[in-house]
This record gives structure tokens, C-alpha cells and sequence, in this order.
């Protein structure tokens, strides 16, 4: 039986999510259409542009993202102590960004003040808006509808454009974490459509590198790519205690994932790098473990990834009674 989408997505628990979304009626989000000849490419930024929108708007950060030609992947953290701390008022400037607000939320706004009588409506939207504004379900809501239409409209159709809802995964911990961003990141390598992290355009490892980059040169940030928006920053392990991010050095990642990218390369099947990087090793992750999770993140869990005694614990949370990924789990975690 399919679990409700509320009990999977579950920040109390865990604040971190992967989700993905599919095309379907044989559609493509970019790239060439064998089918009809036709380049969708610029469907991409479609993508991205709403994201960065969305990204502003709701409680909501972006740790990684790939727009593949029929499919999309995003890893998100919910602030939930920024959701806490908006204002009515900010609450509703950042809805009518999104939606036409109701006449006592517009008017409240304007006036900075409304009548007794209307409090308690006023009080009302306010709280169902602010939970929206901290809810995945409402970020992909925002996202999907926006992007269905414009593709509806241009390929002169009607009907679904996604298969169904999104599929989410709750990833527990940081190594469940760094495993899904790597598994996201390398999409396009993987996949055998890029031969570099430099060159998988549309990307959140790419806009890392050139942002990175563009520090090390003291050179300011290009705006020759205006749809380029802050992503979840990567500040170390020193900063555990106040999760304000990643809790890895983004030089330390960009080691691992270029260590794991030369490895998983399609015409370098069996492969190793020597040096195994810094990270695996304070993880005590084995590198075979590792680069089987990174290209097969997603066959390997499904609503839930992390230590297995918190799988099985999120999953009877979420009322299930079965959870994949056990062995995978122990890899992942061998201490």
C-alpha cells in the first residue's frame, strides 16, 4: 500500500530529502528527441530558473540538483528554524510571490493593520501559508505545475507530463547524505552524456566548481548565468553544532567526487584511483562500498536511507513494515 506523502517527508526526524520527478507519454524534459527531431534543451532552464524562484521564497535549500533529458533530481533540507522565525508579514510577501493572496492578507499588508473582526481569518492564513512555505510537497507542487504547462503549451498537448507524484527519500544521516549528493552530481557522467564535472551542464556540482573557482581567482561572480542561485554552502565538520550547512569541507568533497567520477567512468570499467580520499577514510567506508552506492544510490533504498536501525525506525514511523537496504546500509555504515 503507498504510503502518504506526509509521514515520508518528516523534518522533525530528519530535515534532508532526495526527490525525483519523471516525464512521461515518452516526453523529454531537454535534450534531442529522437522521436520527433526536436531539441529541448532549453527546457532545462526552465527548470533551474523555477528552483532558484522557489529556492527564495520557500524555507527551503537546495544541496544538489540534475536536470537529466527526462528526469530531474534535487536534494533538499528543510530550515524549519527559519520557518519558525518569519513574520506575518513575511509570510505573506513571500506566498504572493507564488499565489493571488486573500483580500485580508493583501490588505493587511498594505494597511500594516486590519479590523478585530478579521483577526482570526487573518491569524488562520497566515499559519496554513507558513506551514506551506517549510513543505517539499508545496516546493514540487510549485515546480511541477509550472513547468507541465509550459511544456503542455509548446508541444500543442494536453494531459500529464509527470508520472505521478514525486518519489521522495529521507536520508538520515550525513553519510546517507553525501552518498545521495554524490549519486545526484555524477548523474551525467554516469549517464555517459558528459565526460567531466565541468561540462555536466545544469548541474549543482558544475555551478559549485565555477563559483569555487571564481573565489580562488578573488574574481567576482560571474552574472553571465543569471539562473545560478545560492545553494546549502558546504562549512566543515568544526561547524557541526550549528547546522547551518554541509558538514564537509567543499575541497574535501570536490576530492571525493573527482576520485569517484574517474572511477565510474564508462571507458575505465574496473578502474581504481589509488589514494583513497580523505573523507572514505575518516568515514571508514570501503572504496568498492562507495562507488557501488554512487551508481546505484537509487536501486539500493527506497523512502529511506541512513544507519539501518533508523530505516527500520522511520519506517514504522511512516507505518510501513518492510524497508530495502540493509546490507547497503551496512556498507555505508561499518562501524
Amino acid at each position: 500500500m503507498t504510503i502518504s506523502r506526509r509521514k515520508l517527508i518528516e523534518p522533525q526526524i530528519t530535515p534532508f530529502y532526495h526527490v525525483i520527478n519523471r516525464c512521461v507519454r515518452r516526453a523529454y524534459l531537454c535534450g534531442d528527441d529522437p522521436y520527433n527531431g526536436k531539441n529541448y534543451q532549453h527546457r532545462r532552464g526552465w527548470i533551474v530558473n523555477k528552483i532558484k524562484q522557489l529556492s527564495a521564497v520557500f524555507c527551503i535549500d537546495v544541496c544538489a540538483y540534475a536536470v537529466m533529458s527526462n528526469h530531474y533530481h534535487l536534494v533538499l533540507k528543510i530550515d524549519m528554524e527559519q520557518q519558525q522565525k518569519l513574520t506575518p508579514e513575511e509570510v505573506i510577501s513571500r506566498w504572493l510571490q507564488l499565489f493571488s493572496g486573500h483580500p485580508i492578507a493583501i490588505d493587511f499588508l498594505k494597511e500594516g493593520q486590519i479590523s478585530s473582526d478579521k483577526q482570526q481569518a487573518l491569524s488562520d492564513l497566515v499559519a496554513e501559508w507558513q506551514q506551506r512555505l517549510g513543505s517539499i510537497s508545496w516546493f514540487m507542487r510549485c515546480l511541477n505545475e509550472e513547468i507541465a504547462r509550459k511544456a503542455n503549451k509548446e508541444d500543442q498537448c494536453k494531459g500529464s507530463f509527470w508520472e505521478g507524484r514525486f518519489k521522495s527519500q529521507a536520508l538520515l544521516d550525513e553519510q546517507a547524505l553525501l552518498s545521495c549528493m554524490m549519486y545526484v552530481d555524477l548523474n551525467p557522467i554516469r549517464a555517459g552524456i558528459t565526460p567531466s564535472l565541468e561540462q555536466s551542464d545544469f548541474t549543482s556540482i558544475q555551478q559549485r566548481i565555477r563559483e569555487y573557482n571564481q573565489t580562488k581567482t578573488l574574481s567576482k561572480p560571474s552574472s553571465s548565468n543569471k539562473s545560478y542561485f545560492q545553494l546549502l554552502p558546504f562549512v566543515g565538520a568544526e561547524h557541526q553544532a550549528k547546522k547551518v550547512g554541509i558538514n564537509f569541507a567543499f575541497a574535501d568533497y570536490l576530492e571525493l567526487i573527482d576520485w569517484t567520477g574517474r572511477c565510474i567512468r564508462n571507458d575505465k570499467k574496473g578502474f581504481l584511483v589509488p589514494n583513497q580520499p580523505q573523507i572514505l577514510q575518516q568515514l571508514g567506508i570501503k572504496a568498492d562500498a562507495w562507488l557501488e552506492h554512487s551508481e546505484q544510490f537509487m536501486e539500493h533504498y527506497a523512502n529511506v536511507s541512513g544507519r539501518w536501525s533508523q530505516m527500520c525506525a522511520f519506517k514504522q514511523h511512516a507505518g510501513g513494515h518492510w524497508c530495502k537496504g540493509k546490507s547497503a546500509s551496512h556498507q555505508l555504515h561499518p562501524s
